[in-house]
């Protein structure tokens, strides 16, 4: 049975966490699932903005199931657990669309690191942010102590992650890491709305720069751009037919 359900409603995308009774908790096949959503969506020509949603009234979700990883070996913890994690949550970090996190409750861990994955955070009054995995004697592994870096200052995630203490909506927007709204959801729907009369190809574009410039799968982000720019070209449609039609390429520089 599937606990991250992926939505499309025209342009709008909505991927939810149903795991309500583990307060959303992340599991192995969760992340599975997340993947393969995050593959439909970036195939998916018509879809402009995603939003990442939860179920239940307790908890966005409160980090990693720890049933999934808590008798793991320590070679297979981090080359499976961690490192697969951390790469399908990077997938989720560089969708070419828009993405909102609907925090409706709190985000502790892993699920923390997973709303820190999109380009806008909408938080209830009462949610509430921490890295609590000290307090079963790991760290963070999915970003906690290295994307959050970009989105807080230090000395917030170190009071997370060394002293245990959460970090509130209030102070959360203070900081700039998120909107409050007493319905989050209804808030993001209507930021999305707004957002798509943009376009689409602009947003792209400058999600690719943002990330570049601030060191997000930089790489990447480079390539894709210069991929974007000579994609467009004659000399490109040039090379595919030259190599079709078994010739030497006429490039003109165009």
């Amino acid at each position: 049975m599937s606990a991250i359900h992926l939505a499309i409603d025209g342009a709008m995308a909505r991927i939810t966490l149903d795991n309500p009774s583990k307060l959303n908790a992340l599991t192995v096949q969760m992340l599975g699932q997340l993947e393969d959503a995050c593959a439909t969506l970036e195939r998916d020509p018509l879809v402009r903005i995603v939003l990442i949603t939860a179920e239940g009234e307790r908890a966005f979700c409160a980090g990693a199931d720890i049933s999934g990883w808590g008798g793991l070996s320590p070679t297979d913890f981090a080359r499976h657990w961690v490192r697969e994690g951390h790469r399908i949550l990077d997938r989720l970090a560089g969708l070419s669309k828009p993405t909102i996190a609907v925090l409706q409750a709190h985000a502790f861990g892993g699920g923390l690191e997973l709303a820190a994955c999109a380009d806008l955070r909408i938080m209830a009054p009462g949610a509430t942010l921490a890295l609590p995995e000290a307090q079963v004697g790991i760290v963070p592994g999915w970003g906690g102590n290295t994307r959050l870096l970009r989105l807080l200052p230090e000395a917030v995630v170190k009071d997370m992650a060394l002293f245990g203490r959460r970090v509130s909506a209030e102070k959360a927007q203070a900081l700039g890491f998120a909107e409050v709204a007493d319905n989050p959801l209804a808030t993001a729907v209507a930021i999305a709305k707004e957002a798509m009369k943009a376009s689409p190809r602009a947003h792209e574009v400058a999600k690719y720069q943002i990330h570049a410039a601030v060191g997000e799968d930089r790489n990447a982000m480079i390539e894709a751009l210069g991929g974007g720019m000579v994609g467009a070209t004659e000399d490109k449609a040039e090379g595919v037919s030259a190599f079709a039609e078994k010739r030497s390429p006429d490039f003109r520089g165009t």
